[in-house]
This record gives structure tokens, C-alpha cells and sequence, in this order.
């Protein structure tokens, strides 16, 4: 029986896997050999656990502020280590992350077939996001099959000269992930969000963590929150606070005090999906969220410059705003202010996924493995 191997280290990984790793194990003619590196500790078991995943093997690379080298070099020795005892027929790999990238690159040098989850997002921009742009570009370069969610990911593989029997359109798996979560209504740990959950009041969810960001532009972003919660007494502002000090050193002293800023510890990701959804509107820099928000129908302003998810953003539900403190003000402003404004991003259409990106998924790997033949293409 041919033996899969999904690879994944972190949360966001952990959840796009997570469909394709059940529709896997689903599958009679498939061995799923699930490989977890844990670059994410903490919050990747959370994901594993909600979703009922055991993984069969754990590489547990993490250390106290790794460095992204060091993540890299661990994690191809630690599957190299592995491939001698387990060699699979194909592995899978998600994204844009050191885990994924490594994965690819030590299957690859083994002669182990690598597919690409979440294949051919571009921002063109190499240092930005940084490390995930370059990422996901060097993974492609090793791909023998590419999983791309949208159909403009697959044009962006295209003109890389990716040849179009390698590319299969599947959506994007965090639809599918989300749908099923939203459904269980996971319950707050955090007796301030069960509150919030039972009020009216309306809620602005704040996110961001982003590398290219630290610094006086996050530290911007907390004047923004600051202001704002002054001007809007009647909102809640929720800030799931990152780990990393660098971030919470530049954004916490602004709103320090502020009562209607709530502050929490990074939420499970059942916890954070139920957030979106009693959320009004979010703003982040985060990649994930951007496709999140928009499936519950939540207008999202994304602090950047650019993003390798432009779709949501010629939809309308997604806008790019950077991260300068007046524009900050502005645009959420607007979208508390103007009803017309809110109801034309929060109606806009979703264009990453239907719930059925694993079948896909699952679908084309049986192709490369000449066992059976692709589904149609999603179609946003």
C-alpha cells in the first residue's frame, strides 16, 4: 500500500493538513504516515488534538528562539533520520513555512516525490512576508505536484513555466478545516470572551504578529488601537497578544489601561475560529485570517503592503491598508461609521474554497501515484 507522509510543524499547517490528513486516513488504499516537526509546540498539539490527529512520528525540533536556520537544518536531519526507517511513496507539505520548505527540499533530495499544498501564492516580493514568499518559491522548485487554491495561484505557477499536468485547483483546505469548527462552538477558556460572546456589543478582532512589521510600525499599530478605542467606547477591541516579545513590547504599553481593549493569550485555533465569527470586523497581518474572516462573511483590513492572497482582495472583503497609524484610524472608522461601506465588504463573495479541497486534494495524489484520476477543478 503506498505510504503518504504529511509534514507539517506549525498551527497554520496543522490546520490546512488537518482535512487532508482525516480524507487520507479515510482513504482504504492510502497509508497516511503523519510527521509532525514541532515548530509550533504548544499551539500545532492543539490542532492535532481538536481535530482527533495522533501523529505517528514527532521530530520535536523546537528550542528557545530558534532561529530560522536552525528550524531548517533540524528538520531536514531529523526526516533524513526518518527516511531510512520510513520511505514513502509521496510527501505533503503545506504552504510557505521552514517546515514545509525543508520537508520539500529533504524528500526531494531522497527522490521522494513532493506535493504542494497551497501552491503558487505570490506576493513578488521576496523579503515580504519574509521568510514565506522565498518559501514557497524554492518549494516549487521541487514540486511534482502543485495543489493550488485558487485558480490565480495556478496561473502564477504557470507563468513559472510549471507545466499545467503538475497543477490541480483544489480550493483552499482552511475552508473546509473552518467549516467543521465553526460548527462545534468551542468554548472560551477565557471567562472575558464568554462575556463578550453574551453581550451586543460589536467587536473589532486585531491580529499581527508579522516580522516585516516589529518595530515602529507595530509600535504604530498600538497608537491606532489606542486611539480608537478612545473614540468608540461602545466597541470592544480583542487583541489575542503573539508570544514574542519583540511583539507584545510594541504594541501592549499603548493600550495599557484601555478598558475596552481586552488582551488575551493566543487562542486555540477552535477558540479564535469562534472569535471571527462573534467578530464584526477584523484587522491583521496575518495570511491565514485573510482567508478565514472572508468564509464567515467578516470585512477584513489587512496591515500591509502587499499580500500573496490577492483574490479576496478583487472580491472586495479583503483591503490592504499598510500600517500607518492614520490609516489605520481611517479605515476602521469607516467600516464602524458608514453601514454602505461595512455591507460591501461583509457581502462580498468568498473565492477560496467550498469545503471539498481535501476530496481534491486526496483525488490527485491517487493521479500521481497512477491510481486513479483527478476531480474538476474548484471554481470560485
Amino acid at each position: 500500500m503506498p505510504i503518504i507522509m504529511p509534514i507539517y510543524g506549525t498551527r497554520p499547517e496543522a490546520i490546512k493538513m488537518a482535512p487532508i490528513v482525516k480524507a487520507l486516513e479515510e482513504d482504504e488504499g492510502l497509508d497516511c504516515v503523519v510527521t509532525v516537526t514541532g515548530q509550533h509546540r504548544e499551539m500545532l498539539d492543539q490542532v492535532n488534538d481538536l481535530f482527533g490527529i495522533v501523529p505517528a512520528h514527532d521530530l520535536n525540533i523546537i528550542q528557545p528562539r530558534q532561529t530560522l536556520n536552525g528550524v531548517l537544518t533540524r528538520t531536514i536531519q531529523g526526516l533524513d533520520a526518518l527516511f531510512d526507517t520510513v520511505m514513502p511513496d509521496a510527501v505533503v507539505v503545506q504552504g510557505d513555512t521552514t517546515t514545509s520548505t525543508a520537508g520539500a527540499l529533504a524528500a526531494f533530495n531522497r527522490g521522494i516525490p513532493v506535493v504542494h499544498v497551497e501552491a503558487g501564492l505570490r506576493s513578488f516580493n521576496l523579503f515580504s512576508p519574509f521568510p514565506e514568499e522565498a518559501n514557497r518559491k524554492i518549494t516549487s522548485q521541487v514540486a511534482s505536484l502543485h495543489l493550488a487554491p485558487t485558480t490565480t495561484s495556478r496561473d502564477n505557477l504557470l507563468r513559472e513555466a510549471v507545466p499545467a499536468a503538475a497543477i490541480s485547483v483544489t480550493g483552499n483546505t482552511v475552508i473546509d478545516a473552518l467549516l467543521e469548527v465553526v460548527e462545534k462552538e468551542v468554548p472560551f477558556s477565557d471567562p472575558v470572551l464568554e462575556e463578550l460572546a453574551a453581550n451586543d456589543r460589536r467587536l473589532v478582532l486585531v491580529t499581527t504578529h508579522r516580522r516585516e512589521n516589529q518595530g515602529d510600525a507595530m509600535r504604530g499599530v498600538g497608537r491606532a488601537l489606542a486611539r480608537l478605542a478612545g473614540a468608540y467606547p461602545d466597541v470592544d477591541f480583542v487583541l489575542p497578544a503573539h508570544r514574542n516579545p519583540v511583539v507584545r513590547e510594541a504594541i501592549l504599553p499603548a493600550v495599557e489601561g484601555a478598558a475596552n481593549v481586552i488582551v488575551t493569550e493566543p487562542l486555540a485555533y477552535g477558540e479564535f475560529t469562534r472569535l471571527i465569527a462573534l467578530s464584526d470586523v477584523v484587522l491583521t497581518d496575518s495570511g491565514g485570517v485573510q482567508e478565514e474572516a472572508p468564509g464567515l462573511g467578516k470585512p477584513v483590513l489587512v496591515m500591509r503592503d502587499n499580500t500573496e492572497r490577492p483574490e479576496a482582495v478583487v472580491a472586495g472583503t479583503v483591503k490592504l491598508i499598510g500600517t500607518d497609524e492614520e490609516r489605520v484610524v481611517s479605515e476602521v472608522s469607516t467600516l464602524l461609521d458608514d453601514p454602505q461601506a461595512y455591507a460591501a465588504m461583509a457581502n462580498a463573495v468568498n473565492p477560496y474554497g467550498d469545503g471539498h479541497a481535501a476530496e481534491r486534494t486526496v483525488a490527485a495524489i491517487r493521479q500521481l501515484l497512477g491510481l486513479g484520476d483527478r476531480l474538476p477543478d474548484f471554481s470560485s
